[in-house]
Order: structure tokens, then C-alpha cells, then sequence
């Protein structure tokens, strides 16, 4: 479903726009990436844009951040109050998602007040109170870690703001960029899994649930969950899913005759190397931004696993 490089046209731009099979698809980062329409650029629209952003975010992020606007004095004194660096950031991100509720509740505010024919002009004074609350939350937002707990996703508490203060038609143009480099982050974690487990004769038949997945992911970060596709795409990027995670090496003691590895490797720790790739995949995919910290870090575990047969050792935790 997806064309990945066009090699045979060498003048093909970023941006470049083409049907296959009757769907448009843009062309960034080497792929071909599916459209949707782009509503009409007025109050309601980007409402309802932020507001499924909102859930977005808080699908993705760490528990506990979905805090009411209402509460904002609340969570801004207690963050202000905090000495503890630790639960000072916890606290940091409780109050990105007051402040980004606030503006959320400012937007709906604003249009019932157009609904009723109030001209709502940019410098208006709600408007500038939404924006500079999207704007905190951004920034608090860094504090914020994915609900793995691998790293922080930054460009989901830039959104909204993105959302509020450019048109929506730049807005849905920067998002097929995101999508490309989602895609590439996911064919990179594949590509690095077959390189270093097919070369270990346990895991040599590993590549074909991994392209599998690869491909199926690579499909669920195109699609909006309001598509039709939706019921096609998500069971077959599930099942595919499962279906790496339950790869099962075969024993040394069902190699063939005469095949030997240079190193003993530990089989479990490979099993579990493949689902951390699923799992960060997985995550990807879903949350449609790319995990460049958490990419890196999967790749020098594999290399290492190849190199040792073992994961490396989890640094010691300090004390409680």
C-alpha cells in the first residue's frame, strides 16, 4: 500500500502530490504518504482539531496529567511550591495538561461566542490567553516522558500549539513530514533487527514476520482512525504485532549439522530484545511521531546483542 523510493525519477520534489489506485499521496522522506481533506479554516475546526489532539496527547503521555483547566491555580502553585527535582517534573507535566485543558476550554468558549455572532478578532483577549497557554504547555511539556517511560515526545505538545497559530492547511503538511519520519524510524528498527538477528542461525527466520510488521505499521501511521480503512488496518497491524512478539528461535540443539555460532547466545534475551522492537514499533506508529532517542538506543542494544549474546546490563537504580 505504500511506495517507499521512487528511484526512476530523480527530479521528484518534497511536496509532490500523485493518485495511486484512486487515493492522493504526498511524497516526503522517500514516501508516499496518504492524504485527507482539509477542513475549512475557521474556529470550529481547529476546536475540534485541538481538542483530538488533547486526547492524543494524553493517550500517549504518562498517566495522571489530565488535569481540569478548572484546576490550574492548583497545579501552578503546587509545581511553584515543589523542591523535590523529581516530583517537581511530575508536577511540571501535571500542570502543561491544566494549562493545555485551559486553552482547550478558552477554544470552545470562543466558538459559542462566534455561534452566537460575536466577531472573534486574533487579538482578542481570549485568544491571546489560549495561545499563551498552548505555548506553557509546550515548553512544560518537555518535562513530560511517553507512557513507556523511553523519552519525552516534545512534538505532541507542539501541536496544538501549531494548530492554534498557523493555517490548517500548513498544519496538515507539516504532519505528512511526521509521517515520513515515523516511517523511516520504523523501516530503521526493522532493517536493524533482520541485519543483526538473521545473522545468528537461531533467529534466521526471523525477517518475514519483521517486514510484516514493518509494513503494517508503516500503513497504521498514515491513517486517521476516522477512516474507513481503520477496521482493515488496525487487526492487521495487531496481529502482525503478535505475531513477531511470538517468534520462537529454534534451539541449538535443532541446528542444522555443522552450523555453530561464534558466540552462546542467551535465547530469552533475544525473545525480549524482539519485543522491546515490537513494542517501540508499536508506539511509533501510533503515536505518529518519531522516537529518535529511543530508535538509537534499540539499535546499539541489538548491535550489542549480536556482538555478545546478551543485553547489556541496566545501569543500578540510585536509592529510594
Amino acid at each position: 500500500m505504500l511506495a517507499i523510493v521512487c528511484t526512476q525519477e530523480e527530479d521528484l520534489k518534497e511536496g509532490a502530490r500523485r493518485q495511486f489506485d484512486g487515493v492522493e499521496r504526498v511524497f516526503y522522506g522517500g514516501y508516499w504518504i496518504k492524504t485527507y481533506p482539509v477542513p475549512a479554516d475557521n474556529l470550529l475546526a481547529k476546536k475540534n482539531l485541538i481538542e483530538a489532539l488533547a486526547r492524543r496527547l494524553f493517550n500517549h503521555t504518562e498517566h495522571g496529567l489530565n488535569v481540569p483547566g478548572a484546576r490550574l491555580k492548583e497545579a501552578r502553585t503546587a509545581y511553584e511550591a515543589e523542591s523535590d527535582r523529581a516530583q517537581k517534573r511530575v508536577l511540571g507535566g501535571m500542570l502543561a495538561g491544566a494549562l493545555f485543558n485551559r486553552a482547550t476550554d478558552i477554544f470552545r468558549r470562543l466558538v459559542e461566542l462566534q455561534a452566537e455572532g460575536v466577531e472573534v478578532q486574533e487579538d482578542f483577549p481570549l485568544v491571546q490567553e489560549c495561545g499563551r497557554c498552548l505555548l506553557e504547555a509546550m515548553e512544560l511539556g518537555r518535562l513530560v516522558l511517553h507512557r513507556s517511560g523511553e523519552e519525552g515526545l516534545d512534538e505532541l505538545w507542539g501541536e496544538p500549539f501549531r494548530a492554534f497559530s498557523v493555517p490548517l492547511e500548513t498544519f496538515y503538511e507539516s504532519r505528512y513530514i511526521k509521517i515520513a519520519q515515523c516511517m523511516r524510524d520504523i523501516d530503521a528498527i526493522a532493517k536493524t533487527m533482520i541485519d543483526q538477528f538473521s545473522r545468528i542461525p537461531c533467529f534466521s527466520a526471523i525477517e518475514k514476520p519483521i517486514l510484516a510488521f514493518a509494513s503494517a505499521a508503516r500503513i497504521k501511521a498514515e491513517t486517521l482512525r476516522t477512516d474507513t480503512n481503520i477496521f482493515a488496518v488496525w487487526p492487521r497491524f495487531v496481529v502482525a504485532g503478535e505475531r513477531l512478539a511470538a517468534f520462537s528461535p529454534t534451539t541449538p540443539l535443532l541446528l542444522e549439522p555443522g552450523v555453530s555460532t561464534r558466540v552462546d547466545y542467551n535465547l530469552a534475551d533475544g525473545e525480549e530484545l524482539i519485543r522491546r522492537g515490537r513494542d517501540l514499533i508499536f508506539h511509533i506508529a501510533r503515536a505518529r511521531v518519531s522516537m529518535p532517542k529511543s530508535t538509537r538506543d534499540f539499535v546499539a542494544h541489538c548491535e550489542h546483542y549480536f556482538k555478545n549474546g546478551r543485553l547489556p546490563e541496566l545501569p543500578t537504580p540510585p536509592p529510594a
